[in-house]
């Protein structure tokens, strides 16, 4: 291995990074609002908007494997990686744009297709274009310290995106009379911003010749099941699904705290500002950490105090405070760490597996950490619509004792108990910068680079 494999110019870094702006803004906006624009746009129960979105998610279990599968076997002019980048970007736009758009006057069965349609497009186009793009997080370098790095640049660009996601979304909406106008018009906005800076990304970096040149050979669900004999992955994958339905359910509910617990529905947009710019001051210092500690520990620590933090939410009084922001800062450190780990981790599970077969399988491992995010994020999603439909939710008004309860619970203490779960499997994570040299030193000698 030269050095050239491993290190990364700092322009390589930053036009990767560039891809992932649309991708932050537009799960930014689906994460904390595209439930609110059901509910309180669009006026669908939240039970029957959650569920729909819900079942529109068993598409997951065959389409991020797939793709990524699909991605491992292609060979074209385009790259192995780009060429999904460059000709899906298009089509991922329009998903987008009608994501956010329901036809008035349908009934309750027509409404739970049209979201669920909708919403399976718009996930098959983001795993069609996005699976092969975080697959190049492997395949641009090999070194475990470098790849924390790509990682950091990526959220650097990628982080301030999911920012503007979050604090422009209902700045946006609020200058239109209508919701559901205003949610309309980000649909589109968003949708081609996502277009074109997956183009730029395609056209600034380079596959390495050797691997977008490779094919994978083994069949698919043995490709598949393969994933599930790393044992490092699974461990991995576990602690995530875990982390990642605590961050949904914060996430998803974040808007519903603020608006009825607090009575701070015009301060939605400065909270989630505040959280999210300690997650982009901290990422590099995450990264600094994990360099003594390695990525599993330091990432498990991060999870702590953003576990803790949110939290002590269930004991804010209902009505305004000024100790909100104070949580949304140690939020904000502690969940930086789940920006940058999860994502630099990955990569260095699929070492085992090309040890083991000699083909570069970083697809179809992305695409079930892609499904893994994605069936995490809808069980965080359904559980927060129907906390909110057995609570009593109505919306746009205050809501009863009840109500408020359930949020409370599942903004705060529910959150944590998940990442407590997590912790164990992360504090002994078993790859480390020691034995990953090892393994990268084994694949030398095979001759399997």
């Amino acid at each position: 291995m030269n050095e050239q494999t491993d290190k990364l110019s700092i322009k390589t870094k930053l036009i990767y990074g560039v891809g992932d702006i649309g991708n932050a803004v537009v799960n930014s906006a689906v994460q904390f609002f595209l439930l609110a624009f059901y509910t309180d746009g669009a006026l669908i129960a939240a039970g029957l908007a959650s569920t729909a979105l819900w079942v529109a998610k068993f598409w997951d279990a065959v389409n991020d494997p797939l793709f990524g599968w699909i991605s491992d076997r292609t060979t074209s002019r385009f790259g192995k990686r780009r060429v999904y980048m460059i000709f899906g970007a298009l089509p991922l736009a329009v998903s987008i744009a009608l994501l956010w758009f329901v036809p008035r006057g349908m009934s309750n069965v027509g409404v739970f297709i049209w979201i669920a349609l909708t919403f399976m497009l718009f996930d098959t186009l983001w795993t069609l274009t996005n699976v092969p793009y975080y697959a190049l997080t492997a395949e641009l370098t090999d070194d475990y310290d470098e790849r924390s790095s790509l990682t950091a640049f990526r959220m650097v660009l990628g982080v301030p995106a999911y920012i503007v996601g979050a604090a422009l979304t209902p700045f946006l909406v609020g200058l239109f009379a209508d919701k559901r106008t205003g949610y309309g018009v980000i649909g589109v906005a968003y949708g081609l911003l996502a277009a074109v800076v997956l183009w730029i990304a395609a056209a600034g970096i380079r596959e390495r010749a050797h691997i977008a040149e490779s094919k994978a050979e083994t069949p698919p669900l043995r490709t598949f099941l393969a994933t599930f004999r790393n044992r490092p992955f699974v461990r991995l994958v576990v602690a995530f699904l875990l982390a990642n339905v605590a961050f949904a359910l914060i996430k998803t509910l974040l808007y519903y705290f603020l608006t009825y617990q607090l009575d701070m529905e015009k301060q939605v947009s400065v909270v989630m500002f505040i959280l999210l710019l300690l997650v982009v001051l901290f990422l590099f210092p995450w990264k600094k950490l994990s360099e003594r500690l390695d990525k599993g520990p330091a990432y498990a620590i991060g999870l702590l105090i953003g576990g803790v933090a949110m939290a002590l939410t269930f004991f804010l009084p209902h009505g305004p405070t000024p100790w909100v922001y104070v949580i949304a800062v140690l939020a904000g450190i502690g969940f930086s760490a789940q920006w940058v780990f999860p994502w630099a981790m990955v990569p260095d599970v699929v070492e085992i597996d090309r040890l083991d077969t000699g083909e570069h399988r970083g697809g179809m491992y992305y695409g079930v950490w892609g499904l893994a995010t994605k069936l995490s994020d809808a069980l965080g999603l359904v559980a927060a619509g129907w906390v909110l439909q057995l609570s009593g939710y109505v919306p746009n008004v205050a809501q009863s004792a009840n109500t408020l309860l359930g949020i409370r619970l599942f903004f705060g203490p529910v959150p944590l108990l998940f990442i407590l779960l997590a912790l164990p499997l992360l504090i002994w994570y078993p790859i480390t910068r020691r034995s990953h040299a090892a393994l990268l030193a084994k694949l030398e000698t095979a001759g399997k680079e």
